[in-house]
């Protein structure tokens, strides 16, 4: 897979799972024994994703992810995007606000030789989340 492709696959998280809720991307992309390394605990594969994207959208309804720098190397992409939304529940420890908020996030996925994603690494910067406008 080139490195244009592997960019594009792995931004259908952001723009088709986390922006636009499609949950049926991670069945897509994900590999079942795909590992998550995030600040929070993620079951494998599809369904911890699932579960997650699930969770985050659910308190933040018009969740907003975009890409604003990426890599890719070999098997591996990084990015950072700036995800923003309107908090009306829970999400981490962190209270709902009714407010819109926006924070910062790094992503580190790694491609199987099928071109599923079998290692996925995030860390958002939850200090950094604030209040937007718009």
């Amino acid at each position: 897979m080139s490195p244009d492709e592997l960019k594009a696959r792995a931004r259908r998280i952001p723009e088709e799972l986390l922006t636009q809720g499609d949950l049926a991307v991670a069945e897509e992309i994900i590999a079942p024994d795909c590992v998550h390394h995030a600040p929070v605990p993620v079951a494998p594969g599809a369904a911890g994703l699932i579960g997650w994207v699930t969770a985050l959208r659910r308190a933040f309804p018009d969740l907003c992810a975009v890409v604003e720098d990426e890599v890719a190397e070999g098997n591996t992409v990084v990015q950072r995007l700036t995800v923003s939304g309107t908090q009306v529940g829970p999400f981490a420890g962190i209270p709902g606000s009714d407010k819109r908020v926006g924070w910062r996030v790094l992503v580190i996925v790694r491609a199987g030789p099928d071109g599923r994603l079998r290692e996925h690494w995030s860390c958002w910067d939850r200090l950094g989340v604030t209040p937007t406008h718009g």
